[in-house]
């Protein structure tokens, strides 16, 4: 199987420079992320309109999902997966615009569900600051998320966009990526690709800090 060196170059180009941009982000994009609430609801400030249309545009098309796609695809290309692409540049436009699609469409259907039921996407850094707390609070907003009320509800709004998005992909995906299998184990990998970006959203600045040789 052919796997162009240059295409493995680029790959690991681009996902360093979207990663330097993280690390030298401009401050509106380096603001902290919500703390979540310890006990009290009454700390905790619903999300409004601008701030789901800000999540949802950041989740499509912010650097850590540019760079999750880079890997994804070139993943993808690296192993000819689906075989229907091919190893070269247009297969990996290809996964990667893919992958897009169904990204945008999984973020818009939690956002516009999300809006009705109340429910907020947005992802609180953990009050805990122990590792193994940090971790499990992670694993459980991938999982849950915060209700008009304050309090963690099972995220619905991210079942159905998750659910509903790979389904409803498989309609335009080639046909070795279009079977219900195909669809389940991308359901899967999805809520996996949740939980790692939970993590790097919980840990990311801690360390950013550190590189630049704050406390």
């Amino acid at each position: 199987m052919e796997r162009p060196a240059e295409l493995r170059l680029f790959c690991c180009t681009l996902t360093g420079t979207v990663l330097f941009g993280l690390l030298f982000q401009p401050p509106l994009l380096a603001q902290s992320l919500p703390t979540s609430p310890p006990s009290s609801n009454a700390v905790y400030t619903p999300i409004t309109g601008k701030e789901r249309v800000k999540w949802t545009v950041n989740s499509t098309i912010g650097p850590q999902s540019l760079a999750a796609g880079v890997l994804s695809a070139g993943w993808g290309t690296a192993f000819n997966s689906p075989a229907e692409y091919g190893t070269h540049w247009d297969g990996f436009a290809k996964r990667y615009g893919m992958r897009l699609t169904g990204v945008s469409t999984g973020n818009a259907i939690e956002a516009s569900v999300g809006n009705i039921w109340g429910e907020d996407p947005r992802y609180f850094v953990s009050p805990d600051r122990t590792f193994k707390r940090r971790v499990l609070h992670a694993g459980t907003l991938t999982f849950k998320a915060r209700g008009a009320d304050g309090n963690l509800h099972p995220a619905y709004a991210r079942y159905v966009g998750n659910v509903g998005n790979n389904f409803l992909s498989n309609t335009w995906r080639v046909e070795s990526d279009s079977s219900v299998q195909s669809a389940i184990t991308r359901i899967i990998v999805g809520f996996a690709g949740k939980f790692g970006g939970n993590l790097f959203e919980e840990f990311w600045p801690s360390v950013r800090n550190k590189i630049k040789g704050g406390p």
